[in-house]
């Protein structure tokens, strides 16, 4: 039977090399490397080489289990690898790769493993400020090694909340203007930091009281999301519980204010 906590931190171990390897990359790097894998979606020799690293690492630890990847460096494209096996590594090697490539100092390296459909570990280390965030499951949430818990804050009015901007995919940006337009008047602040995984992580660690996103990935949100449950908040998809990893949306809070989040959210989003 698979430890979870003691796998758990050889996986932070796993994060942070390769996240060494991103801050050394970062002092140097030319954005005359940058490819693109679609409109504004941004790839470069960092994400795959992180990825190398992570999935070498991984399969060293566990190897059984298949893996969900970002930049395909596995040769599944984005898609399961080992399809059927019951533990799933669910990877993003560089999250918040427009940021990397123009200096801006908030990115992140996110890894979760699925136990059949349930998450059992989640890590997320931001680079920049070497950080390394740890859930496990039933076993609490930590940053570098401390516990973390979510915000106390009772209602929306008095939050501060992140979210993200679509840069690809805009038939729905009408309704998700509308939707921030509303975060706008009825919180102290919205922020947009680049990285869905830090995001939930700092939703975790009660720096964020809410967070909310569309047209995202499962390598995107899936350790973030067990942070977020195991420091004491919740995790949904915008109108209803349904799966928030592969659902394509999320809305994580600190619990208090969750059910005015989807609220807000509901009155211009419709499934």
């Amino acid at each position: 039977m698979t430890d979870f906590t003691q796998l758990s931190h050889q996986v932070a171990a796993v994060a942070r090399r390769a996240g060494q390897f991103i801050r050394q990359e970062a002092a140097t790097f030319d954005r005359a490397h940058v490819q693109h894998k679609g409109l504004h979606d941004m790839v470069s020799y960092v994400d795959q080489e992180s990825e190398r690293m992570v999935v070498a690492g991984l399969r060293e630890l566990l190897p059984q289990a298949g893996f969900i990847t970002e930049e395909g460096t596995t040769g599944g494209d984005s898609q399961a690898t080992n399809a059927g096996t019951e533990l799933t590594w669910i990877i993003d090697p560089l999250d918040g790769t427009t940021n990397f490539i123009h200096g801006l100092p908030c990115y992140s390296v996110s890894i979760a493993l699925l136990e059949g459909t349930e998450l059992v570990i989640g890590v997320v280390y931001e680079v920049n400020l070497d950080e390394c965030f740890r859930a496990v499951r039933g076993g609490g949430a930590f940053c570098n090694e401390e516990p973390i818990r979510v915000s106390g804050t009772p209602a929306l009015g008095q939050s501060l909340v992140a979210t993200g901007f679509p840069y690809s995919n805009f038939h729905r940006v009408d309704a998700y203007l509308a939707i921030l337009k509303e975060f706008m008047r009825g919180t102290n602040g919205v922020r947009r930091v680049g990285s869905a995984a830090v995001d939930l992580a700092w939703t975790a660690a009660g720096r964020f009281d809410g967070y909310f996103e569309f047209n995202i990935n499962s390598y995107d949100v899936a350790a973030g999301i067990l942070l977020v449950r195991e420091a004491g908040g919740r995790v949904t998809q915008f109108l209803h519980d349904g799966d928030p990893i592969f659902g394509r949306e999320v809305v994580a809070s600190n619990g208090s204010v969750h059910a005015e989040m989807q609220g807000l959210i509901g009155q211009y989003w419709q499934q």
